[in-house]
């Protein structure tokens, strides 16, 4: 009967009447290719398993497998206040500077006057509580030196401690006169300051520039380098167009 090598392919079929050299040939050439063979398999098993590793991941986008990349998504724009317009618009604003006399502090009145100015709109630069040296009301009250209540005006203002105030806005120097109310309380029309809170010229609550000159000279006279802020609010947008 023929034997049949299994290892190579085609089948070899040896003779069943072949010498035994025959026999021992045959059988080292099937070896040999069994070797080829297991060392082929071999290759081929790990380069599959290696390319395996570079194949595409099932999580990727389909938009690769269809060959089309994907729509990018629009982005949401939030719409935020135009500060360049708002600081535009704030360029050529005048300051003033408020004080609430002695009397004004002694009774509680600082924030009721502090809300009307605030309601009104105006910019809040720079505040203080503050005791006025002889020194700084006699500078403050120069132009009233000649007057006869001069003295008693500067006992005054120095009796005790005054809130100093800084305000900006447009037309913030007259607004402010009104919002104040004229210097007799007794003539200042009711919703004014004085008017509402007030009885007489001598105690008469609050202080407020009578011109722009006044109030930049005022302001940079009661508040030093640092003490004013400046920023923007956020009700600016609200205010002007």
């Amino acid at each position: 009967m023929d034997a049949v090598g299994l290892l190579a392919k085609p089948p070899c079929v040896v003779p069943s009447k072949a010498s035994l050299s025959q026999r021992r040939s045959v059988a080292a050439a099937a070896s040999r290719l069994h070797g080829c063979a297991a060392r082929s398999l071999s290759f081929h098993s790990h380069h599959h398993l290696e390319l395996a590793a570079f194949q595409p991941s099932p999580f990727l986008s389909l938009s690769f497998r269809s060959g089309r990349r994907a729509a990018p998504r629009a982005r949401k724009v939030k719409p935020g206040v135009f500060l360049p317009h708002l600081v535009a618009a704030m360029e050529g604003v005048e300051e003033t500077y408020v004080m609430i006399k002695p009397d004004g502090v002694q009774r509680g009145l600082i924030g009721e006057i502090i809300s009307r100015f605030e309601k009104k709109g105006f910019l809040l630069k720079g505040l203080k509580l503050f005791q006025c040296p002889k020194e700084l009301a006699e500078e403050h009250y120069k132009d009233l030196k000649d007057k006869s209540f001069y003295p008693k005006l500067i006992d005054y203002i120095t009796s005790g401690p005054v809130v100093c105030m800084a305000w900006e806005g447009d037309g913030v120097v007259a607004s402010a006169r009104k919002l104040i109310g004229a210097t007799n309380p007794l003539q200042a029309e009711p919703g004014t300051i004085r008017g509402d809170l007030a009885v007489q010229t001598g105690r008469n609550v609050v202080h407020g520039s009578d011109s722009p000159d006044n109030g930049h000279r005022e302001v940079a006279l009661w508040f030093k380098e640092g003490e004013l802020c400046h920023w923007l609010p956020a009700q600016a947008l609200w205010l002007k167009e």
